[in-house]
């Protein structure tokens, strides 16, 4: 085992972490809700199809939706019940995909894997495929994907940095399941075939460093409180000191990273024998009465979330899916959860920006704040005026969306907002061969 400090990386920005409302909050199991609501696209790629019919008895564990293609996941059942709907709804998102609706039997019936033939890379992959996981730190990749590289890897990085203000719901776990955690890590270090594994944490985390100092076998290194430290291109370089360059991805440079819920899913899935039924995430802000970690079906009625935290306070201003920088705002509550929830925040007027946006005065500040040293300025200028080629010139693809740049614009202008939305019509674009 060593220890030892990162690397650091100019640029990005410090935020107040408002950590405090829930990190000594141990997770709490919710009570499973009357209707799960589980979706088919909880993952980047193609939507899982539905593979039962209205009017099907399921058991919890049992797959309902089947992977489509090569960049997709299979999705179980939370609860065990009856398929009461297939049906495309609007989430509180505002984004409209494919349901299916599962009232609650409360028999709690559940269905396993069978057990694992072998431990070889390749059978603890197809596991990984079978039990429907993803990147769990908000991304949602398919896991099997990432663990199947065309070149040999010779690192797996760790992430548990988790930078987003607010949100300590990968801390909690890296506190109380801190050996399931190190088990899937040595599972999917086993099937990269990979020995070095390091283990990227946070300075603010110390109770987390201590917990995984007893295994010989990690590199713990200790990275600075810092925004976007979590974003896998810096984690990368502050924890082995490559670059990894615009247009390229982690396996370009020789490593893979996973998040600490991950290695869960990926230990439960293997060890335990079963699917992604559930996630951890973190509820909190200041209009929340009761700020909390919970363990959740996935298919979870928000309401139900907000209803076991005690409810809401009269000043709510806005609930925000995930963190304050990256997360999104909810248009009504009428949302459920996914694998990759992270959290949900109740926030007061007093922490979020009142002000309007005013015109760009031109003063450089989100491109100083931001970490891939972009011009969001240019970026979303030529977006509202809907020059697309000259937005992807400025780099709007290489964005990551941490919103380092809109925290810090003196003119509070919605950068973020406008620069995915170009993302989004420049890849619409090149899909029509424009």
């Amino acid at each position: 085992m060593s220890i030892r400090k990162g690397k650091n990386y100019p640029y990005g920005i410090h935020v107040k972490d408002n950590k405090q409302l829930t990190a000594d909050a141990p997770i709490e199991k919710i009570t499973a809700p009357e209707t799960v609501y589980v979706c088919m696209s909880q993952h980047i790629g193609a939507p899982a199809i539905p593979c039962v019919n209205v009017g099907d008895k399921v058991k919890k564990g049992q797959m309902v939706g089947e992977a489509s293609g090569a960049i997709s996941a299979n999705v179980f059942a939370s609860v065990s019940g009856e398929v009461i709907a297939i049906e495309d709804i609007v989430n509180g998102l505002g984004q409209k995909a494919k349901y299916v609706v599962i009232k609650n039997d409360f028999a709690d019936e559940e269905v396993f894997f069978d057990d694992i033939c072998d431990f070889e890379p390749s059978s603890l992959v197809e596991r990984i495929r079978l039990a429907g996981i993803v990147g769990l730190g908000g991304a949602g990749f398919p896991t099997a994907v990432k663990l199947s590289p065309k070149n040999q890897l010779d690192a797996l990085i760790i992430n548990g940095a988790e930078c987003e203000p607010y949100l300590t719901c990968d801390y909690r776990l890296m506190l109380e399941r801190t050996e399931d955690i190190y088990k899937g890590i040595k599972y999917t270090a086993r099937a990269l075939k990979i020995n070095k594994i390091i283990f990227g944490i946070e300075a603010n985390k110390p109770l987390a460093i201590k917990a995984f100092e007893r295994f010989s076998d990690l590199d713990i290194v200790i990275l600075k409180k810092q925004y976007p430290m979590g974003s896998e291109k810096h984690l990368i370089y502050c924890t082995t000191g490559r670059k990894v360059p615009l247009g390229k991805m982690p396996f370009d440079v020789g490593v893979c990273v996973q998040n600490v819920k991950t290695m869960i899913a990926c230990y439960e899935a293997i060890e335990l024998n079963k699917p992604l039924t559930s996630t951890v995430f973190t509820v909190s802000g200041m209009a929340v009465n009761e700020p909390k970690n919970i363990l959740a079906p996935i298919g979870t009625p928000v309401v139900d979330i907000v209803k076991h935290c005690g409810g809401t306070l009269e000043e709510l201003e806005k609930v925000v899916a995930g963190g304050p920088m990256m997360g999104k705002a909810l248009i009504n509550l009428n949302h459920y959860t996914r694998k990759t929830d992270s959290g949900f925040l109740c926030l007061k007027a007093e922490e979020i920006s009142p002000l309007n946006p005013t015109n760009c005065i031109n003063c450089g500040t989100c491109a100083k704040n931001c970490p891939m040293r972009l011009m969001p300025m240019y970026i979303e200028s030529f977006a509202l005026a809907g020059d697309f080629a000259n937005a992807e010139k400025y780099g709007a693809m290489n964005c990551l969306e941490c919103g380092s740049c809109a925290y810090n614009c003196p003119a509070k202008r919605a950068l973020v907002q406008s620069i995915s939305m170009a993302k989004n019509k420049i890849k619409e674009m090149k899909k029509n061969g424009k």
